[in-house]
């Protein structure tokens, strides 16, 4: 029998918005801005200049290292600008402007047919490293990266993350109905570079169809669909792992330190487009959503495109907005306009009404111990918060272990108190990184 694990919440789903909806394919933009970061790691490099034609598919800004990844064209047509633009998580962000040819023209040897029994494990990767295939459940860690064990490190379990615990979110859900036949080749690649013993796929047990259904396209095969409890936040790594192999992941350790291994519906769905056809990551499947959406969605759209275009295809607003969230409510990030463009972590586009959102003012913490329950990492947002907030950020990093911190919001959620206490965790976080950075 499965077990939970220790702390997590139980927020309104709000997946009947969209849980039912195919995805539908969302028109080409008449320009597209593409952010250089889009992704962990270092920023890549343009290689295009303002006039030249590019086409759907073509390199236009490479890797700048190892924990980087390359940016492609979600379109053919003209380099109309290259410089700073809104970025839905570093404000501006240095980004190429691509003016649409109406062509739709793919590169040159692309889409192709190659069968990936055919290449080893190291061409797999280095197709992965070339195509920019990042993690598309929101971190967007590169994934030649995530494949790549460090010396001495086993990887025996493989572990495909479709639990999808966020609220608002049913990409992945719709994925698994609409998509089998990419998502099993996908985690046959990934299973024949790590050539784990072991391979699950964990969904929350709220999504039955998608458990049906993934079952079906698995069946005669030694991969094991897993029915998790619906909890938040069961998506993350370290509780996926704990859930199903009964592995915790050590405080300030990795997944790979357990021989685990994690990927996400998304990435393993683009990791098939590019091992089996050649094709780049410059698409994404996106939930759009809320109660301020005249028409949810669950769409495939192109990296690039603003969000007022990604809305203006769901029928705009039924109402004004509120916020506007890229993710989902409990870990996603508010946005200030709607020039922010689709990257290939946007995962939701969520427009929240005033009465989805509590506008009470934070007070001092009550010392009920509401978050300590709740945070599934074991730690004490509480203490956190408060250290944040008199700019005792050292203290928190070797006192309370900051760094094992997943930010997921359980403690905010449960908080009486409304302390914002992730933001003050995110300070911390940042103070100490940029402490590093300076002394190095």
């Amino acid at each position: 029998m499965i077990k939970s694990f220790k702390g997590g919440v139980h927020p309104d789903g709000s997946k009947k918005y969209t849980a039912s909806k195919s995805i539908e394919m969302a028109p080409i933009p008449d320009k597209v801005f593409i952010p250089v970061r889009q992704h962990i790691g270092a920023p890549a490099s343009p290689i295009v200049k303002k006039g030249d034609l590019v086409k759907k598919g073509q390199l236009i800004a490479k890797s700048a290292g190892f924990v980087s990844s390359n940016i492609h064209s979600s379109i053919s047509g003209e380099v109309v600008d290259i410089g700073m633009y809104p970025h839905s998580g570093f404000g501006m962000c240095k980004s190429i402007v691509i003016k649409n040819d109406g062509k739709d023209e793919w590169m040159e040897g692309i889409p192709l047919i190659r069968n990936f029994e055919d290449l080893s494990e190291d061409e797999i990767i280095n197709i992965i490293k070339e195509n920019g295939i990042v993690g598309m459940g929101g971190a967007t860690f590169p994934t030649h990266v995530k494949l790549s064990p460090p010396k001495g490190k086993t990887v025996d379990v493989f572990i495909l993350n479709a639990a999808e615990c966020e609220p608002y979110l049913t990409a992945d859900h719709r994925a698994m109905l609409e998509y089998q036949d990419k998502i099993v080749s996908g985690v046959k690649i990934v299973m024949k570079v790590l050539k784990p013993k072991k391979a699950y796929i964990g969904i929350e047990d709220n999504k039955p169809d998608a458990i049906e259904s993934m079952k079906k396209a698995f069946s005669g095969t030694d991969i094991e669909v897993v029915g998790l409890p619906t909890k938040y936040p069961q998506g993350a790594e370290k509780m996926l792992i704990k859930v199903i192999t009964g592995r915790e992941v050590p405080s300030g350790g990795l997944p790979v330190d357990v021989g685990a291994v994690v990927q996400n519906v998304g990435t393993v769905i683009a990791i098939s487009d590019a091992v089996e056809r050649g094709i780049p990551l410059i698409q994404r499947i996106t939930t759009v959503s809320g109660r301020a959406i005249k028409e949810p969605k669950n769409i495939l759209v192109r990296i690039g495109t603003k969000f007022e275009d990604v809305i203006k295809f769901c029928g705009g607003f039924s109402e004004k907005p509120a916020k506007i969230i890229m993710g989902g409510p409990m870990m996603g990030a508010a946005q200030y306009n709607l020039d922010v463009p689709v990257i290939k972590g946007t995962s939701g586009i969520l427009a929240l009404t005033k009465s989805d959102i509590n506008y009470e003012t934070e007070s001092a913490c009550i010392r009920c111990g509401r978050c300590i329950n709740a945070c599934p990492m074991g730690l004490n947002p509480s203490m956190l918060s408060i250290l944040g907030e008199n700019d005792l950020y050292k203290e928190a990093k070797e006192d309370y272990n900051l760094l094992d911190c997943i930010e997921c919001g359980s403690c905010v959620y449960t908080c009486p108190a409304k302390r914002n206490i992730v933001q003050y965790i995110k300070y911390c976080k940042a103070k100490n990184a940029a402490e590093a950075k300076a002394a190095k």
